[in-house]
């Protein structure tokens, strides 16, 4: 004959596997008892299902006061303990961990999951962690952070200050954190960066793109190998990373095409960002000249050398490149907030003032999303707005001109009736 568990008995659905099953295994009546003896309780003992450090399931004894004895029957009392341990003999409650996010994170999450990212994001995460994460909510259980916890941390970061893009990756690194601990058995509830909200978004810093008259002062500043990069992150919209990547067997300078492979950071070369971003672009006919004036200037133009490199060969650093050269030369002409990605936002907003469309320039830019490229790299030119309003306008005021005049003549049908 086979003994149904009490959950079955009471038509509850029934779990199975890991610590579900476990956990809801033996049948609990609890132990009450009196305690103290000045004003005396009602006292409800019971063993309680809790996570360990490791992951592995433990069992402890658990306690609550259910009311003064002055107030409660012993048969009162054992309601109260049979409506308290109801849910638990129904297996609706999940055992919570007793590790801390902080040690979650050094022990597990760190060693586990960063190694799977990108160089690029490891350093971002890795800053995000010990310079905010870790110093507002390191100390706390995992079990003990909510929805209510996360959602003032993120309004104390927006409080300080930091633009709407921090507060969303903050969020989105902890909703990581959370579905990640779940997945491991560090952690049982729903994740409560999901209920998360962020205040509206605003822009922090004005979005410059550089102007024809400005590109043209500034390819005259730079130097080479720098003004080459500067001309290749104009007209192709490349990333600084892709373009210090770049191998000669990466261009054909016959057929003006160019392939995106690879990418560095940091010295590293590894896998451009997204799968999206290894692609083909053209090169227009001015830049295929400059570069084959640069590949005479070359010493090593094998097909697996670099463009751009150092005497020995090694890949050059952008920090270096952008504080000793781009910068410098934006101030000169008088942009002090010239960086590598104005150069990214530049080509996407003139690409598409020459005519080309916004598929193009996510095409360029190697962007999954088309939000993307339209919200954060296209800048509206007040000139072209101008321009414009006035063939609006022009449009308009034509049409209106034309259906105030008189027709000179019948239409042919009405003319065949007459």
């Amino acid at each position: 004959m086979t003994i149904l568990l009490t959950t079955e008995k009471q038509r509850e659905p029934s779990q199975s596997g890991g610590w579900q099953d476990m956990a809801r295994r033996r049948y609990q009546n609890g132990c009450i008892r009196k305690r103290g003896k000045r004003n005396p309780v009602w006292e409800l003992l019971w063993w309680e299902d809790f996570l360990k450090e490791d992951g592995s399931l433990g069992r402890r004894l658990a306690s609550k006061t259910l009311g003064p004895v002055r107030d409660l029957t012993r048969g009162q009392a054992r309601k109260l303990a049979e409506e308290h341990l109801r849910p638990l003999n129904l297996g609706r409650v999940v055992p919570l961990s007793t590790i801390t996010l902080g040690d979650f994170l050094k022990q597990q999450f760190v060693p586990n999951a960063f190694p799977v990212l990108k160089l690029s994001t490891q350093d971002r995460d890795r800053r995000t962690l010990d310079n905010h994460i870790l110093p507002a909510l390191g100390a706390r259980r995992l079990c003990d952070l909510g929805t209510l916890d996360l959602q003032r941390f993120i309004l104390q970061k927006a409080d300080t200050g930091l633009s709407w893009a921090c507060l969303d990756h903050y969020r989105h690194l902890l909703s990581k954190i959370f579905s990640t601990a779940k997945k491991w058995g560090y952690y049982a509830g729903e994740n409560p960066a999901a209920g998360v909200e962020l205040p509206e978004k605003k822009a922090v810093r004005e979005k410059h793109v550089l102007t024809p008259e400005q590109i043209s002062q500034l390819s005259g500043v730079l130097r080479e190998p720098v003004r080459t990069m500067f001309l290749l992150a104009i007209l192709t919209g490349l990333r600084i990373g892709e373009i210090l990547g770049l191998r000669w067997k990466d261009l054909d300078l016959d057929s003006g095409q160019l392939r995106v492979e690879q990418a560095c950071y940091r010295g590293h070369l590894g896998s451009p960002k997204t799968q999206g971003s290894k692609r083909c672009l053209p090169l227009p006919l001015g830049l295929v000249e400059v570069l084959v004036q640069y590949r005479l200037r070359c010493l090593r133009i094998g097909p697996d050398d670099l463009l751009f490199q150092t005497a020995t060969g090694k890949t050059l650093s952008d920090t270096n490149l952008l504080h000793r050269h781009l910068k410098p030369a934006g101030q000169h002409i008088g942009a002090p907030w010239l960086n590598w990605h104005t150069l990214r936002r530049t080509h996407a907003t003139l690409l598409q003032s020459a005519g080309g469309s916004l598929k193009d320039a996510q095409a360029q830019l190697g962007h999954s999303k088309l939000s993307t490229t339209l919200e954060v790299y296209t800048v509206a030119i007040p000139s072209q707005q101008r321009a414009a309003v006035e063939k609006l306008c022009q449009v308009l005021f034509t049409n209106v001109d034309q259906k105030k005049q008189p027709a000179k003549e019948l239409p042919a049908a009405l003319q065949q009736i007459q």
